[in-house]
């Protein structure tokens, strides 16, 4: 066999991922808040974009512009230096003065606030230095995460001292604050209560296993007490507050979701309305486009050639990003429309597969385009990824699983609390509707409910 080097032209086709396709996969992708950032970072970059000004604002440049010429130093004169209130015009007393201090909010933490009760006790000077570092060591729940040994050492003091200042402590607010675990919580804020069962006590030191546990006839037969009050000391003792400093956690820290559009309800049709804050609209900056036009400077005009291009290709890819998301949530009203009538209940099954057969896209577009994504409609909000679930087999067909949870969280809040369901009775039930399913499933889709076992559930008064 003879070997040589040949030049050969050949043609072959290839998949190759530009900058500008990767670009607009990575937008479609990211959420509201992700886009905004983008966004904000590309105009710093690129001078040729801006952002779309609200035609009010516009409006009312244009009224400025075309008003007669002002008199600022008359206008100066008028206002003071700090305030900038007008001195000339009568101060509206019934009409409230609003600042930025009005709408600002601030909210103690849970150490602020013990530290407030320590300095109005009456402490000496080494009493409030164990008390100050008892409650650096409380965390954002109330318990003591330190024990007391470190505490004797750090500040040379003997476990009386610190046993002491941290029983004070645990007086302060919120009450079952400083406990050092779930026992001493619920025992300080029972013995906080008067005419306090000795009953209750004895349970909380001896029984929380079984009350997590809902042993409740166990507990009966050891302090030979009847199963009734057993179980009304039990709903008492969890009416108790496990977290006393959660009422201070996350202050200040307000969550919320943008949807990224709206399904409104039209005089009986569904319409979509995609939301321009969750993906803002940009321009090209006229001042940039009109010197791109009259600039000579050839280093000018190429940066600025370069920028426009890039620019023009980000809104394009925003605008596409907007037409996706239209188009899946439209496809998606389209299988689940009797979601919108009805309720979760009459959810369907739906794939991927599915809708980007029927708007003509890949599975991996499809998924891109719901990850993140949350659309408004009248039965609240919803991840577009809601709406796809698997679907089992019943009597009249199909039926999505989150139907079937629906089912299931229906039929256990009918149930009698004293005679719970079983999964394998739950399961008995569904079928009877329709829904064969195994009652493994039954203990699965409840498990992703939150909702405990037919034991854990069970009462006794």
């Amino acid at each position: 066999m003879k070997l040589g080097f040949n030049i050969l032209l050949e043609q072959s086709q290839k998949l190759i991922m530009t900058p500008e396709l990767r670009q607009a996969i990575q937008l479609l992708q990211f959420n509201s808040l992700e886009l905004n950032q983008y966004i904000k970072s590309k105009i710093e970059e690129n001078p040729l974009l801006e952002m779309e000004n609200p035609t009010s604002q516009i409006e009312e440049v244009r009224e400025l512009s075309d008003e007669s010429e002002i008199d600022w130093k008359e206008l100066a004169e008028k206002y003071d230096d700090i305030s900038y209130r007008n001195y000339s015009s009568p101060i509206d007393k019934d009409q409230e003065d609003y600042n930025y201090e009005a709408f600002t909010t601030y909210t103690k933490t849970l150490k602020e606030f013990l530290i407030e009760q320590l300095n109005i006790t009456l402490l000496d000077e080494k009493e409030y230095l164990i008390g100050d570092y008892i409650i650096e060591n409380i965390n954002e729940n109330g318990y003591l995460d330190v024990d007391l040994e470190e505490i004797v050492r750090l500040t040379n003091s003997s476990m009386e001292e610190v046993e002491g200042v941290l029983k004070i402590i645990q007086s302060f607010e919120p009450t079952g604050v400083g406990a050092r675990d779930l026992r001493e919580c619920l025992l300080i804020q029972v013995k906080e209560k008067d005419d306090v069962d000795p009953i209750i006590v004895k349970i909380i030191e001896g029984y929380l296993d079984d009350i997590a546990c809902n042993r409740i006839q166990k507990i009966a037969k050891e302090l030979d007490i009847e199963v009734s009050r057993i179980q009304e000391i039990c709903d008492f003792i969890k009416t108790l507050e496990p977290k006393p400093g959660r009422a201070f956690s996350d202050s200040g820290h307000v969550k919320y979701i943008i949807p990224d559009a709206t399904i409104e309800e039209i005089e009986g049709e569904y319409v979509i309305i995609i939301n321009d804050i969750a993906s803002p609209r940009l321009n090209i900056n006229s001042f940039y486009r009109n010197l791109l036009k009259t600039c000579k400077d050839h280093e000018a005009t190429d940066f600025l050639s370069e920028k426009l291009n890039s620019a023009l290709w980000i809104i394009k890819s925003i605008e596409q990003r907007k037409q996706t998301i239209y188009k899946v949530i439209e496809s998606i009203l389209k299988f689940q429309k009797e979601f919108f009538k009805n309720g979760e209940k009459a959810l369907v099954p739906l794939t991927l597969k599915e809708v980007a057969e029927d708007i003509g896209m890949h599975e991996s577009t499809i998924s891109r385009a719901t990850n993140g994504k949350y659309v408004q409609t009248p039965r609240g909000l919803f991840e577009l990824k809601y709406f796809f679930s698997s679907g089992l087999p019943s009597s009249t067909g199909e039926i999505s699983s989150t139907s079937i949870k629906s089912m299931i969280k229906q039929i256990i809040e009918e149930e009698d609390p004293r005679k719970p369901l079983s999964d394998q009775k739950i399961a008995d039930i569904l079928k009877e509707k329709g829904a064969s399913i195994s009652r493994r499933t039954v203990a699965k889709y409840r498990d992703e409910l939150n909702i405990p076992s037919s034991s854990m559930r069970k009462r006794y008064n």
